[in-house]
């Protein structure tokens, strides 16, 4: 039985790669059954949603970074390889801890991500992609995610995107932020107000078993 997430069966989605995706981003990627994650898209700095993410900190919005080597030129998101510069791995994991440990599900849910906030010592270089996929699956098992990723392209739907058909949407380019918002509880709204389009994570630690439900909402709500 598929995932009552699932609103598109007969389209396949394609994603940029993300670090900690969105909220926007992964109630798209719930929505379909098919979605291709494109690691194979050109390398582009200006394209910050593959190795930043933004959090509610107690300060407000906050963007965590994780610093990457600089790719040869022509080179693919695929090629670009995690840097150990300010040992960035503490800095995620004390301003998550920061953030977030006083959230109803921080416990319960951060020792899954530990693994991916650990020095990266002897297994320089790293690749983004494989950091952005091991993060990826994890939040997709907690939030009961069930679509068929792929992370390449064939040439078939190469040549479908290049006519624009209708059974494959393109959405590389996009920002993956919602006009039009499901407000969920955060552990710090009655202070800072409700803060919209931030990591997945902040509605896993809030939100917990009942994050899928926020999702659907959201689904219902903008696609």
């Amino acid at each position: 039985m598929s995932s009552p997430l699932i609103k598109y069966n007969n389209t396949t989605l394609v994603l940029p790669p993300a670090m900690c995706g969105s909220i926007g981003y992964y109630a798209l990627l719930a929505s379909h059954k098919n979605v291709v994650i494109d690691r194979e898209c050109r390398f582009d700095k200006r394209r910050k949603l593959m190795h930043r993410y933004d959090i509610a900190d107690v300060n407000g919005r906050l963007t965590l970074t994780v610093p990457i080597v600089k790719p040869r030129i022509g080179a693919t998101w695929n090629e670009a390889e995690v840097s150990t510069h300010g040992a960035w791995w503490n800095i995620h994991k004390v301003a998550l801890w920061s953030a977030y440990g006083r959230t109803p599900f921080f416990e319960y849910y951060i020792d899954e991500f530990m693994p991916y906030l650990q020095p990266r010592d002897g297994i320089q270089p790293e690749s983004l992609m494989d950091l952005n996929t091991g993060i990826d699956t994890v939040i997709r098992r907690i939030l009961g995610i069930d679509s068929n990723i792929r992370y390449n392209l064939t040439d078939e739907e190469k040549e479908l995107l290049k006519n624009e058909d209708a059974s494959i949407i393109d959405h590389r380019a996009s920002n993956f932020d919602l006009e039009k918002w499901v407000e969920y509880y955060q552990v710090r709204a009655d202070k800072q107000g409700f803060i919209p389009n931030l990591t997945i994570l902040d509605l896993i630690f809030n939100m917990g078993p009942e994050s899928p439900l926020v999702l659907k909402k959201i689904i219902d709500t903008n696609y």
